[in-house]
């Protein structure tokens, strides 16, 4: 796997390259700001762009906003979001653009390198991760009442687990429940949210985002 980085932290930047190369990642550039970021992508087209939310100028949205420009100029990059700080809006804008292999983990997860490891593997592969804080924060949310209202208990904590970018299989796993009684959660799932079958889109990718606009 082949990763571009972009932290302007220069500490933090070098720890993340050097904990990336002891698990037999290649990086293949490391950024200190936006600008940066997007020539590494164009130059090196990398398999994921690992970027901080917040970089100068301002220290604002300037990573998310060079994540949003590479997910449209660079669909074959994915795009694994890091934060300091649990914001929902950063997560929804991202996947709202093209929730495919795109995740948002905050910073504290880096302590742990094999759920890094794990997050990257999974963008890269086409998937949607988001960090378990955000799906709980999701979840204790005040709202109206709403399609996922009509799911059941399980039905929700299965879509929870698709949320978190786990695959049916591991969501077997987890809940100790066999492959064809997920697969029927998830049809039914995606019946009760009015997801019919279509070539031109994921119906797991817009569960996902139906469960985080509610």
């Amino acid at each position: 796997m082949r990763v571009v980085i972009a932290e302007d932290m220069a500490l933090l930047r070098a720890g993340l390259a050097q904990l990336l190369a002891v698990e037999g990642i290649e990086v293949v550039g490391a950024a200190g700001d936006a600008a940066a970021l997007l020539s590494m992508v164009a130059a090196h087209r990398p398999d994921v762009a690992l970027v901080d939310i917040k970089m100068p100028p301002t220290h604002t949205d300037e990573g998310l906003q060079a994540a949003l420009t590479i997910k449209r100029e660079h669909p074959g990059t994915a795009v694994l979001l890091l934060s300091s700080y649990l914001d929902v809006r950063y997560a929804s804008q991202l996947l709202e653009s093209e929730p495919a292999s795109c995740g948002y983990l905050l910073k504290e997860r880096v302590a742990h390198p094999a759920v890094l490891i794990d997050a990257l593997t999974r963008v890269a592969s086409g998937e949607c991760v988001l960090d378990p804080a955000v799906v709980t924060q999701l979840l204790n949310r005040s709202r109206v009442a709403g399609p996922l209202d009509d799911l059941t208990s399980r039905e929700r904590e299965i879509l929870d687990l698709m949320a978190q970018g786990h695959s049916n299989s591991r969501i077997c796993t987890l809940l100790h429940l066999s492959q064809r009684t997920v697969e029927s959660h998830v049809r039914s799932i995606f019946a009760r949210l009015g997801l019919a079958e279509s070539p031109d889109s994921s119906r797991r990718v817009l569960a996902v985002l139906a469960y985080m606009k509610d």
